[in-house]
């Protein structure tokens, strides 16, 4: 009984003196924080091998060959796309769009290889050449938009890519007035031109979109979005 009284008072003391000690996290905060634990062996060894996964599907990747788009790529609509001029490294990705047409704005003759890439791939070229020269001589050729427009316009085209140089200005306007077409706001007109010419955008372009006539042009057809 002496000996089990003794155990107690032991353990109650021992108890009395854990809660009278401050938390450990108390005296972790005095130390620099330079000095925290490092990662567990599994955790760096997970990273290690993430590391390794990563780097092996880039290889593979790189093996398969990536899909680059053309410089401005993008959207205008079902089975419409826009972009600048597509180079060799780009004509991968045009494949996988399964064009049926492109329609270049371009007054230089078309590359051989981009030609070659068309022939091969059944697809038909539009070329409806439109200086690119700048402000203030820039000529924009109302009629050449116009029969462009009308090519973008016949779903029998489509898919199609619009494109000239740099994808900003003269695909800008052809654009534009497609979304004339659309009924759209000239706010927002101006919006998706300025997001594309950004510190290129030029007035004349503005102007000119805000002042075609879009009477002459047939309906939107049903496979465009209103």
């Amino acid at each position: 009984m002496r000996q089990e009284a003794t155990c107690s008072l032991v353990l109650t003391q021992d108890a009395q003196h854990r809660k009278n000690q401050p938390p450990l996290a108390e005296e972790d905060d005095d130390r620099d924080h330079t000095d925290d634990a490092m990662p567990p062996p599994c955790s760096i060894l997970l990273r290690q091998e993430e590391g390794e996964a990563t780097a092996a599907a880039a290889a593979a990747a790189a093996g398969e060959g990536l899909l680059v788009p053309p410089l401005n790529f993008a959207m205008v609509d079902h089975g419409v796309y826009r972009s600048g001029f597509p180079d060799i490294s780009n004509l991968p990705f045009v494949e996988s769009l399964r064009l049926r047409s492109v329609l270049c704005l371009c007054p230089e003759p078309y590359p051989e290889a981009n030609q070659e890439f068309l022939r091969a791939h059944g697809i038909r070229l539009f070329q409806f050449g439109i200086d690119g020269s700048k402000e203030p001589f820039v000529n924009i050729p109302e009629d050449r938009i116009r029969e462009a427009l009308k090519v973008v316009l016949d779903v029998a085209n489509h898919p199609v890519l619009i494109h000239c140089k740099r994808g900003k200005h003269r695909t800008g306007c052809v654009v534009g007035c497609l979304r004339k077409l659309q009924r759209w706001c000239l706010t927002s007109i101006f919006d998706e031109y300025q997001r594309f010419a950004a510190a290129k955008a030029r007035v004349s372009d503005l102007r000119f979109m805000e002042l075609f006539d879009i009477s002459s042009l047939k309906h939107l057809p049903a496979s465009f979005s209103c």
